[in-house]
């Protein structure tokens, strides 16, 4: 066993190893950061981590339409542009985490346009259907 003490954000921490070979190549010294210049050496040490690119954002819902009130997929379309509905019929089925979520119909209306299709992913907020 082998008693080894761990710095995190300038927070010591003493723990206990078992140590199950010993190869001696393994092991490295730690650098030791300038006493006086500590915070300035240890950011410039610090690695920043990999920034990939932003995907392009889901086009949001407006006045008059019907939003995803979750990110998911698309399970079935339940109506088509010009149908009509009334209000709590079920308009579209999203699926997440293995579970359904049927986004049903505010009120009385018709369907001016569908943004989705079976299979798409969506993101909340992202417009699904626009009603009138």
């Amino acid at each position: 066993m082998k008693k080894l003490r761990i710095t995190v954000e300038d927070k010591q921490y003493e723990v206990t190893v078992e140590v199950l070979e010993d190869d001696e190549s393994y092991y490295q010294p730690m650098p030791q950061a300038a006493p006086a210049a500590a915070p300035a050496a240890r950011s410039a040490q610090v690695d920043a981590p990999a920034v990939s690119a932003p995907k392009p954002a889901a086009p949001k819902a407006a006045a008059g339409d019907i939003p995803s009130p979750l990110a998911g997929n698309v399970m079935k379309v339940l109506v088509k542009a010009g149908d009509s509905f009334k209000a709590g019929q079920d308009l579209v089925v999203l699926e997440a985490m293995k579970m359904e979520t049927n986004v049903s119909a505010p009120n009385d209306g018709s369907v001016t346009a569908v943004h989705v299709k079976e299979g798409d992913t969506v993101q909340e907020g992202q417009a699904l259907l626009s009603i009138s």
